[in-house]
């Protein structure tokens, strides 16, 4: 198969399919969706976030978590806040494809 598509396709490009199962997983859930949603827009803290999604803090700082350890997004310690932000393209691009059904 793989011949096959280098064939039709021109020179195979190498994914990395765990690293982007991670991902697919760490989007896999509603609550994840919208943080990334949301983040792609602006940046923002924990309490932000609450205000919006209206979940507990310690739900939302879970999801933060899941999205960190999957390199969706990193934090940036402002004072006593994190404000978090999308760093990995894949995840801004598939939230951006679900965006548009």
């Amino acid at each position: 198969m793989d011949n096959q598509e280098t064939k039709n396709r021109g020179p195979a490009v190498r994914v990395d399919y765990e690293q982007v199962s991670e991902i697919l997983k760490a989007l896999a859930h509603p609550a994840r969706l919208k943080i990334v949603s949301g983040l792609l827009k602006n940046e923002c803290n924990v309490a932000q976030i609450q205000r919006v999604l209206g979940l507990p803090q310690s739900t939302i700082s879970q999801h933060l978590r899941i999205l960190k350890n999957a390199g969706i997004i990193k934090g940036r310690r402002e004072g006593n806040k994190i404000c978090y932000r999308v760093i990995d393209a894949r995840g801004r691009r598939i939230v951006d494809i679900v965006k548009s059904k």
